[in-house]
């Protein structure tokens, strides 16, 4: 099948570049070797060197130091026949040495600008340290917080990882990649990741064509459309079908349909597991069938270089898509500027100005604190005031580490701020900190522990008390059946609030924990996942009120892990509980169907109001805009920032359709009394879903409009028709 290529100015040194490269060379460009770092199970070792002199490698990843990269390199550019200079890739998913929020975390800021300038505060940091290519942004939709890299994600929404995904995308890679701070961006895992069967890493996918076409596939088109370079296979099989050998997904939907014109790597030795998948024999079927589908650069798993030259010289693969795959790597490298001075990305002197600068600190403490949210804040025990003595509890609090979270690229715990470090830092003179461990970063507490976290809360006005999941606990291959609170951490704080001394629990995470006896109990809950380098800072920040809370849930707590997967855009049943007799609806016996804490919630220290609805139409035409206008007014004491969210809901579809889906949100920034309208458009392509027909369309029809504060506290609602044109 033809797919899509970008156009560049280097189309006639590509081609001419392909004309002189033997099969073998072209196979090189194609291969990527591990240098120093194991970031998967073990693979073969090679005379990395050797490979590289014989133009046998493409690009690199995992190298460590400067002038490691610089020696590489120059055995490409210097001692290879053709002097093909290679990239050098490396996972920088949330910062590189300036660590900012996990993806999770950053997609509670619902902050689109800031997710970019995460992405360029990372590149930056990156390039300054000879790095080319991230494989980042994860853009993974997940409803299953067992999964372990539901962390990497931007949680259960497709809109709102498409939006967020297209930013990272464009923070990564700038406006003009030949500039030496643009890394390229890696839209990850290609497909459907996120939906592995009970949470478990690497384990089957199994869903429909719709579910395929509308919540998972969404991301992958945004982060194309924002001119993401490359894609990256998921581990999973799709539906029978192992995604690294899958052309239907790959060659016609991603380079076919959505036009996707850079190149596809694999995971980590993804292309040998295709044996282990059960669709391939051996590594020459294994390579055959991989690259058929559409996939080009091979990660560590060295079968094209077993096998892709002979493949083509016999004839079973064409060169003509050999030369393809080889044509989307180059041009890569030519838009990098490699070929215009190899050795751009490896400045010492850069490094040392650009690494871990002022401005990014001040960056990360940004995004981090907008990061944050409040759960809850029962009799505004919320900011703190006025204290004299506030205890910090949990072995976590004192932790430099832990903050940083899973995947932390070169991020270092020495350089990163604790949450107890960022409290002392904040408390004013008259307030006396002190700490006590009362259990360990696992959550495991002994009599005395906990025993003098007891007498340390008497002692205080109040008591901040972090608990949660050590870094490793999420992450990749991080999957668990239990997601409540570690070790014996829920019963450290119920001795704590035992002592009647108001309690706030910080909760450091990084998935969706079930925790319904916290969230009954304690007074004020925060959650600020793994924040990065200005973890304690931001914390502290939100704590002592030099920043109003405005962050919102990007994936819904559950009540219980029996309720998982859970999400608010659910279909509606045949036997909703407002229309189905008492005992035959759709239900537990045993908990409730609404989650703990609903998609979008999060408070604020002041309170708003919405107001005036409009709709600009009662009916419009399938080629014609809706815009949808609110007032909202902040109606407290303090500013703060508001997250004002669109949902819609098809009322009759050719197929059912989602209870409500979330279309638009906008920030709003609003002093203590200010009001000011918010304004969204609609079109038909909001409305678009993978019809009966099987394409994504629209279909005529009444649609409620709905605004609020989150999926489950809906402020104002109306609808409109949308008419054959």
């Amino acid at each position: 099948m033809e797919t899509n290529t970008l156009e560049t100015p280097y189309e006639d040194e590509i081609e001419s570049l392909i004309e002189q490269m033997t099969v073998t060379e072209k196979v090189g460009q194609l291969n990527q070797l591990c240098g120093s770092e194991q970031t998967g199970p073990a693979v073969d070792d090679v005379d990395l060197e050797a490979e590289i002199r014989n133009g046998n490698a493409g690009s690199l990843l995992n190298v460590t130091g400067l002038e490691t990269k610089r020696r590489y390199q120059r055995l490409a550019v210097e001692e290879s026949r053709l002097g093909i200079p290679l990239l050098f890739g490396f996972d920088v998913v949330h910062g590189h040495k300036t660590i900012f929020p996990i993806p999770l975390a950053e997609a509670a800021s619902w902050n689109r600008e800031a997710v970019r300038e995460s992405g360029a505060v990372a590149a930056a940091e990156a390039a300054a340290d000879g790095i080319h290519w991230t494989f980042a942004p994860p853009v993974d939709v997940t409803r299953d917080a067992r999964w372990g890299r539901v962390m990497e994600t931007s949680g259960e929404d497709p809109y709102l990882a498409s939006e967020l995904g297209a930013e990272k995308v464009r923070g990564f890679q700038g406006e003009d990649l030949s500039r030496p701070d643009t890394v390229l961006a890696c839209a990850k895992h290609y497909l459907a990741y996120g939906e592995v069967e009970a949470g478990r890493e690497y384990n089957t996918v199994d869903i429909s064509g719709s579910t395929l076409r509308e919540v998972h596939l969404p991301p992958f088109q945004a982060a194309v459309d924002a001119g993401v370079r490359t894609v990256m296979n998921a581990f999973t099989d799709v539906n029978g079908v192992p995604a690294t050998g899958n052309e239907r997904i790959i060659s016609e939907i991603l380079k076919g349909e959505l036009g996707f014109g850079g190149f596809m790597v694999s995971d980590w030795n993804s292309f040998r597991e295709l044996i282990y998948h059960g669709v391939a024999a051996d590594e020459r079927e294994a390579a055959e069938l991989a690259f058929t589908a559409g996939s080009d650069v091979d990660m560590v798993g060295h079968v094209y270089t077993a096998a892709l030259a002979d493949l083509v010289n016999e004839g079973r693969v064409s060169e003509t898509r050999l030369d393809d795959a080889v044509r989307r790597v180059l041009r890569a490298k030519f838009e990098l500027g490699l070929f215009e001075d190899p050795y751009r990305y490896i400045d010492r002197d850069r490094r040392n100005t650009t690494v871990l600068a002022d401005e990014h600190q001040e960056t990360a403490r940004d995004v981090a604190r907008e990061s944050i949210v409040l759960l809850k804040n029962d009799g505004d025990v919320l900011p703190f005031e006025d204290i004299e003595e506030l205890a910090v509890i949990g072995g976590l609090a004192d932790s430099h580490d832990d903050v940083l979270g899973n995947w932390r690229s070169r991020g270092e715990p020495e350089h990163a701020v604790s949450v107890l470090d960022g409290v002392r830092s904040a408390a004013d003179s008259s307030t006396t900190v002190t700490y006590a461990r009362g259990c360990d970063r696992s959550g495991e507490t002994s009599p005395d522990l906990r025993r003098e976290a007891v007498d340390t809360a008497a002692r205080a006005d109040a008591s901040i008390v972090v608990v949660g999941e050590q870094w490793q606990q999420s992450g990749e291959c991080s999957s668990r059946t239990r997601i409540d609170l570690p070790g014996q951490q829920q019963e450290l704080l119920e001795a704590v609030l035992d002592t009647g001394t108001p309690v706030v629990a910080v909760l450091m995470n990084g998935r969706p924990l079930a925790i319904p006896w916290v969230a009954e109990n304690v007074p004020a809950i925060l959650e600020t996942w793994f924040l990065g380098t200005q973890a304690g800072n931001a914390v502290a920040d939100v704590l002592f009120g030099a920043y109003t809370p405005s962050g919102k849930l990007p994936i819904s707590f559950p009540r219980h892990v029996g309720q998982v997967p859970i999400h608010y855009d659910h279909f509606p049943t045949g036997r909703p509980k407002e229309h189905a007799e008492p005992g035959w609806s759709s239900s537990y016996i045993d908990e409730q169907n609404e989650p703990l804490y609903s998609f979008g919630h999060g408070l604020s220290y002041t309170t708003f109001e919405y107001s005036d609805l409009e709709l600009s139409d009662s009916a419009i035409g399938m080629d014609e805009r809706l815009t949808v206008t609110a007032t909202i007014k902040n109606t407290g004491d303090v500013a703060g920032e508001e997250i004002v969210q669109l949902y819609v809901h098809d009322e009759v579809g050719s197929r059912t359709r989602p209870v409500k889906e979330l279309k638009g949100f906008h920030r709003v920034e609003l002093a203590p009394g200010e009001t000011r309208p918010v304004q969204f458009t609609l079109d038909q392509d909001d409305l678009a879903f993978w019809t009966l027909d099987e394409e994504m369309a629209a279909e005529p029809g009444t649609f409620d409009v709905m605004i609020g504060r989150s999926a489950d506290d809906v402020r104002l609602a109306d609808s409109f028709e949308l008419r054959e044109t």
